[in-house]
């Protein structure tokens, strides 16, 4: 589609436009070089380095995180300008230990429903899914109509989801691409370049607005050759020509000393394994790491391996690839999983996702036996080509050690580098902030110490203390020509929890109670009552579940029934007595003799039934 036809509606004019002055470089995904993106435009479509969008200087841009600054997950962030709003990211974050039996937990949209006429485009930087992975349940809540501006890579991601989601709306995504510049709304102008990640297509902008030029860079590193030497440093410097006002750049790594882990090493490590490796190669990664499935990829054509796929979102991410040019592989390089014992071990490679450890995971379930293809065997090398996300430690030393009692021999970059991490490190985020040369500096993405270690960081290079700002969630940034200002307002950024099909409708009492009954386990108490008379027609029964082993307890057991019994007796068998009142007397006085005698507090359900 053309641009000048797609760029068309909500706003009414032309969006879509490139710098005929400037060349913003763009870097080749395939080849790791850089190119250059040329068009040709009229010149007043253009904005130059230090030109902001209006000429107004008295007036604030606002910038509110609605997620992501105290967490890893969770990421959207919203720009506001008067009327006009944009929002950069809908991502999820995955549950804690706090959180059991939740599947994920989403950003609180309360502050923008009432403002949701007013959202003029949502910025998609990649295809992550703590940056995508909350579109199906919020943006139809916003509206399907919004424009979001995404790159190709990431909007077959979305469109993938969405499918699976079944949510009835199609949503309206215009591809954008580094180089490009657009119009999103009267005062907001989006120009979008390649930041280095860990999946295709991944961007970050410079936001062009009243106040001035705001760069915000997601998930990056920098690209180093075997010798640690920076590439691609000209694009930064281009866009500190810009006179950037604010840089808002992600922290996941900034307390980590050295710069990133050259992807020629880990391809070089990896190469290594493919040649010592008598047996089968099993390779744990995310289902979104595609830059390396694709390196993987060409090991296993150039060693002579099959390559089968295991689990269910990383051959989606495959395809996708492949139907766009990302991955190109011989014909036969792939093969059914149900094929695998046609080949030699040695000449097969398994791609596996659960290299966190998740319970219901591809990787899990090979160990576990459900997966009826292929089981562990003594000689298989495993590889985890990923990092350990903070909380994953025990589930992932678990899968080890059940893979190694199966005969398998376990690496990870731990031993080696077999895995490069797509957020920089300190020395890579410092020479981003020193080429970008900002005059404000927000930390983003990350929890509180790693935002601070960034706001060092950027001190570090020059940026003074007063001018690194370090945000909560829901906190308010002012943003003016002069100033960056913590204001006193603030908007909800509770968690909105998706369990199952319900988005939101389990609340904080309901997960405090899940923690309780996890910690403490449950004692329930049936009491069976005679609806006319009052008194007990048999003794009451005791459930106890996670709390105490009834057969070795039963001195507590009969006390406890003894106090039931006190407790009705003393009604008065003529006085009709509310059935919640009397579950809060038993709740109250059993809790109080349970934890004199054990010093627990279990849940206490007492049951009452009137016969």
């Amino acid at each position: 589609m053309e641009h000048t036809q797609r760029t068309q509606g909500r706003i009414g004019t032309p969006t879509t436009h490139r710098s005929a002055t400037h060349t913003a470089p763009r870097r080749n995904v395939r080849s790791g070089g850089l190119t250059h993106h040329r068009t040709t435009h009229k010149r007043n479509d253009t904005l130059s380095n230090n030109e902001v969008v209006s000429g107004e200087h008295s007036k604030t841009v606002k910038f509110t995180p609605l997620g992501g600054l105290e967490e890893i997950g969770r990421n959207m962030s919203v720009f506001e300008y008067e009327n006009e709003i944009v929002i950069v990211d809908m991502g999820l974050q995955f549950p804690e230990e706090e959180t059991p039996g939740i599947d994920f937990i989403i950003p609180n949209i309360t502050s923008l429903i009432p403002k949701k006429k007013n959202i003029k485009g949502i910025v998609i930087t990649h295809g992550h899914f703590d940056h995508i992975g909350a579109i199906p349940y919020l943006v139809s809540k916003l509206g399907n109509d919004i424009p979001i501006y995404t790159a190709a890579f990431s909007k077959a991601i979305i469109s993938k989801r969405q499918d699976e989601f079944n949510t009835g709306g199609k949503l309206h995504i215009i591809v954008v691409k580094p180089g490009e510049k657009i119009k999103i709304s009267e005062h907001f102008n989006a120009e979008f370049f390649d930041a280095d990640h860990t999946i295709p297509d991944s961007l970050s902008m410079v936001l062009h607005t009243p106040v001035g030029n705001m760069v915000y860079c997601s998930d990056l590193k920098i690209t180093r050759d075997i010798e640690g030497n920076p590439h691609h440093t000209d694009l930064y410097k281009y866009i500190g020509d810009k006179n950037i006002h604010t840089l808002f750049l992600e922290s996941t790594n900034a307390w980590k000393p050295g710069k990133s882990v050259s992807e020629e090493t880990v391809i070089k490590n990896l190469d290594d394994f493919f040649v010592n490796a008598k047996g089968r190669i099993i390779i744990g990664l995310f289902s979104s790491l595609i830059t390396r499935v694709v390196d993987i990829f060409r090991l296993a054509e150039k060693h002579g391996r099959k390559i089968v796929l295991s689990g269910f979102s990383l051959k989606n991410n495959v395809q996708i690839a492949q139907n766009l040019g990302y991955l190109r592989a011989k014909k036969d390089t792939i093969v059914p999983m149900e094929s695998i014992h046609k080949y030699k071990d040695e000449n097969i490679l398994v791609l596996s996702t659960g290299a966190q450890g998740e319970a219901r995971a591809s990787l899990n379930k090979i160990v576990s036996g459900e997966n009826k293809n292929i089981s562990i065997k003594k000689g298989d090398t495993i590889i985890f080509s990923s990092s350990v996300i903070p909380g994953n430690e025990r589930p992932i030393q678990t899968l080890k050690d059940n893979l190694t009692r199966q005969g398998a021999r376990v690496y990870q970059t731990q031993h080696i580098d077999i895995h490069a991490s797509g957020h920089g490190p300190a020395e890579d985020l410092k020479l981003v902030i020193q080429l970008i040369k900002p005059k404000f500096f927000v930390p983003i993405h990350g929890m509180y110490f790693m935002r601070a270690a960034n706001a060092d960081l950027a001190q570090e290079t020059g940026v003074p203390e007063q001018n690194t700002i370090l945000l909560d969630n829901g906190q308010v940034l002012a943003l003016t020509p002069t100033k960056a200002t913590i204001t006193h307002e603030t908007v909800p950024t509770s968690y909105v929890m998706v369990d199952g099909l319900g988005v939101g409708d389990v609340e904080e009492v309901v997960v405090r109670d899940r923690v309780a009954l996890s910690q403490e386990g449950m004692f329930i108490m049936i009491v069976t009552l005679d609806r006319r008379t009052g008194r007990f027609l048999k003794n009451p029964d005791i459930i106890s579940r996670g709390f105490i082993y009834l057969k070795e307890n039963k001195d507590i057991i009969e006390e406890v029934r003894k106090k039931i019994k006190s407790i009705i007796g003393r009604i008065p068998h003529f006085q009709s007595v509310e059935p919640d009142y009397l579950k809060s007397l038993l709740r109250d006085q059993v809790g109080q003799y349970i934890y004199r005698v054990t010093k627990r507090r279990p849940m206490i359900i007492p049951v009452i039934i009137e016969v």
